[in-house]
């Protein structure tokens, strides 16, 4: 069993959308194992995008995701990094096809709902980054 991250981001918190994107984690037969609510940090965001933060649009990444409190949820299931990059459809929401997460629910490339781990090595840093072990209910 794999586990992976994921983000409820700014807009997915602003519309309301928490319940329908994670009835269709649940429908897909994954398990919550992790879930918090917090207010993400400038130190906390430049570590999570590290690999942007000296691009010139960082900064409207940063302001976006400590807009408001977001939701944060650790997953298990088998092949899931892969199984919920496919639900959520392409970064850019504009691109997703209808019936993805993105699709249905994001508006642009920033405000596409939700932040998931793009593969198993970097679903185990964020984890690690975002979830204290004693916070996991891993089965």
């Amino acid at each position: 069993m794999q586990k992976t991250f994921v983000i409820f981001k700014p807009d997915c918190m602003e519309k309301r959308l928490v319940g329908a994107v994670l009835s269709r984690f649940e429908a897909a037969s994954f398990d919550v194992i992790g879930c918090k609510m917090t207010r993400l940090s400038p130190a906390l965001l430049r570590e999570h995008y590290a690999h942007v933060a000296d691009k010139p649009f960082y900064p409207e990444i940063e302001a976006f995701m400590s807009s408001r409190p977001v939701i944060m949820v650790a997953l298990q299931g088998k092949d899931i990094v892969q199984r919920v990059r496919d639900l959520l459809g392409p970064t850019d929401s504009r691109k997703a096809a209808k019936g993805t997460i993105r699709g249905d629910f994001g508006t642009e490339m920033m405000k596409n709902v939700i932040h998931a781990s793009d593969s198993v090595e970097n679903a185990k840093a964020e984890l690690a980054r975002f979830f204290k072990a004693e916070e996991l209910y891993a089965g």
